[in-house]
C-alpha cells in the first residue's frame, strides 16, 4: 500500500516541477497573466526564503530542515504502526512538496512561486506549496478525529 502513496507524492512532484519548468521558460520574473479571470493568475516569482519569503537567503537551513522532514514523512509512511488512509495521503501529500521545493532550492538555489490569487490579498504560491498545506490539513484532521478512536479500538 505505500507503494500508492509514493505514487501520489510522485505525482505531486512532477505536477509541481512541471509547471514551474514551464513557468520559467515562458515568463519573465514578475510577469503576470489570467488563467482564470478574477481568481487566478500566473506570476512567476524567485523565493530565497521559505513560506511568505521569510528567512530570506538561509538556504542551508531550508536543505536541513528538508531533509528531517522528508525522513520524518518516510518514517511515518513506512511505519506499520502509523496505517490510516487519510494520516498517510496526508504524509504523502507532504512529503511530495517538500521534495518539490527542495528540488529547487538544490538546482535552482531559490523556489519557483507562481500561483497568484486574484480574488483575496494572499502570497504567491506554488503546487509544491498547496500539496504541504492540504497533507497538514489532513494530518490535522486525522489527529484531532480519528487518532484516539484507533487507539482505544486496539484495546
Amino acid at each position: 500500500m505505500q507503494f500508492l502513496y509514493l505514487i501520489i507524492s510522485l505525482c505531486v512532484v512532477i505536477a509541481d516541477q512541471g509547471l514551474k519548468t514551464y513557468i520559467v521558460n515562458n515568463y519573465a520574473i514578475g510577469e503576470t497573466h489570467q488563467v482564470i479571470p478574477g481568481i487566478l493568475s500566473f506570476n512567476y516569482l524567485q523565493n530565497n526564503g521559505a513560506a511568505w519569503n521569510i528567512l530570506p537567503g538561509q538556504m542551508w537551513l531550508f536543505y536541513v530542515i528538508s531533509i528531517v522532514a522528508i525522513g520524518v514523512c518516510a518514517y511515518f509512511l513506512f511505519n506499520k504502526k502509523y496505517k490510516n488512509p487519510l494520516f498517510d495521503t496526508g504524509l504523502a501529500l507532504v512529503l511530495g512538496g517538500i521534495v518539490g521545493n527542495f528540488i529547487d532550492r538544490l538546482h535552482l538555489k531559490y523556489v519557483v512561486d507562481m500561483l497568484q490569487l486574484d480574488f483575496v490579498n494572499f502570497n504567491i504560491f506554488n503546487i509544491a506549496d498547496s500539496a504541504i498545506t492540504v497533507g497538514v490539513i489532513l494530518i490535522f484532521i486525522y489527529l484531532l478525529f480519528f487518532d484516539d478512536k484507533e487507539e482505544n479500538h486496539g484495546k
